[in-house]
């Protein structure tokens, strides 16, 4: 593996070079952390006549990986801290995949929320936080831009992630389809390698000593204070950024989990349901670089807080509108301007946060607010799934 870039304690980061590899492999391990949740939902239907559970049983499997994929950030910027991101990709990697190959085993509900929701979420924290801390150490003025092409490996990897597993569903199976998916998610361990570690010299002087035992214990006492930071809540401008997110979190996951089975319960074939999910990560794919250029113009950077609002209020607009859809062709075109919409918002999201609190506090406070939000990302799509079997029962009742 090639060795560690040094650079000065004063040096801006690096801006490019090596950089490019590293959002190559951002791009990968954030692909697959917020592209399976929702890939997985292709599964959903077959899992649910094989265990006979409902459709708020079924959505846990999602919002519990999702929760822990956020839960999980504390944890995961500590180790990142201490070891640095391409070891903690390389695990996390290797959890997921090991996640995903115990699952098709399972043969219970609650063991799929074992396996593919608390390990695998597991996995996917490790994958998330360390490929976005980093992006930060390596870019500056081209780091919207970096963002928005890391953040676009969710579309990328959804887009074809849904008809393979479509695919894979009809030729195998759901606990065969969860083995070649594993198998998938191995490839974050090749991902996690191209994160060459950037060292300042006080770093490098640090991890050299050999008998300072008390200074990397104090070290690590620093880092534990660092990570559990709660000043944040003093700033008026994380706190309105960490309001809006719990607020848009909580409803974000819940329509892609749904999409596919809302467009069959509207007399949609099953492939072309999936292809839903296809054509809303083909807009993604997009959308989050070309935000990520948009945003990083000399007219929008200034004002990428205001940018960032308008994004979360057009996705809110669009959802409103998605219950009066009825045809297959309209349900395309709220997935075009859902794509954009979403697209828009995940380019921006921790763009914001590091234009808010600067690359040295990224780290902790990326922790904070991920754990914050597992809590509207563990309910969300449940309460929806409630929301869908409650308004059936009334339909069905008032038929009869």
């Amino acid at each position: 593996m090639p060795a560690a870039v040094v650079m000065d304690k004063a040096a801006l980061p690096l801006d490019g070079g090596w950089g490019w590899m590293v959002v190559l492999g951002a791009h990968i391990s954030i692909g697959f952390a917020y592209a399976t949740p929702k890939a997985l939902s292709i599964f959903f239907k077959e899992i649910q006549g094989d265990l006979m559970s409902s459709y708020s049983d079924i959505a846990w499997i999602s919002s519990i990986m999702l929760a822990v994929m956020y839960a999980g950030g504390p944890v995961s910027s500590a180790l990142v801290n201490r070891y640095g991101s391409r070891p903690i990709v390389m695990l996390g990697g290797l959890m997921c995949g090991m996640s995903m190959v115990t699952a098709s085993f399972g043969s219970s509900i609650v063991y799929l929320y074992l396996c593919i929701g608390v390990i695998g979420g597991c996995g996917l924290a490790l994958n998330l936080n360390a490929s976005l801390t980093i992006i930060s150490k390596y870019f500056h003025a081209r780091r919207p831009l970096a963002n928005g092409l890391a953040m676009a490996g969710s579309p990328v990897f959804l887009c074809f992630l849904a008809p393979l597993n479509q695919f894979l569903l009809e030729r195998f199976g759901w606990r065969g389809s969860l083995l070649i998916l594993g198998a998938l998610m191995l490839n974050c361990c090749v991902a996690g390698a191209l994160m060459r570690p950037v060292l300042t010299p006080t770093q490098k002087k640090l991890k050299e000593q050999t008998n300072g035992s008390t200074t990397i214990k104090d070290c690590h006492i620093k880092n534990v204070k660092q990570f559990l930071d709660f000043t944040f809540f003093k700033d008026r401008g994380f706190v309105i950024y960490l309001i809006g997110n719990i607020m848009f979190i909580f409803g974000a996951y819940a329509p892609i989990v749904f999409l596919s089975a809302y467009a069959v319960s509207q007399g949609v074939d099953e492939y072309y349901a999936a292809y839903l999910l296809s054509i809303m990560g083909f807009v993604d794919m997009f959308i989050r670089p070309g935000t990520g250029l948009i945003a990083n113009s000399k007219w929008i950077r200034p004002r990428v807080q205001y940018f960032f609002s308008f994004a979360m209020v057009f996705n809110g607009i669009c959802h409103l509108l998605c219950p009066l859809i009825t045809s297959y062709p309209l349900l395309v075109v709220y997935a075009v301007f859902f794509g954009v919409g979403f697209g828009m918002v995940f380019a921006l999201i921790f763009e914001c946060l590091m234009d808010l609190m600067g690359n040295q506090r990224f780290p902790s406070a990326v922790g904070l607010v991920t754990i914050i939000e597992c809590v509207p990302m563990l309910l969300g799509p449940p309460a929806a799934g409630k929301s869908q079997c409650t308004v059936t029962k009334v339909v069905l009742k008032t038929i009869c």
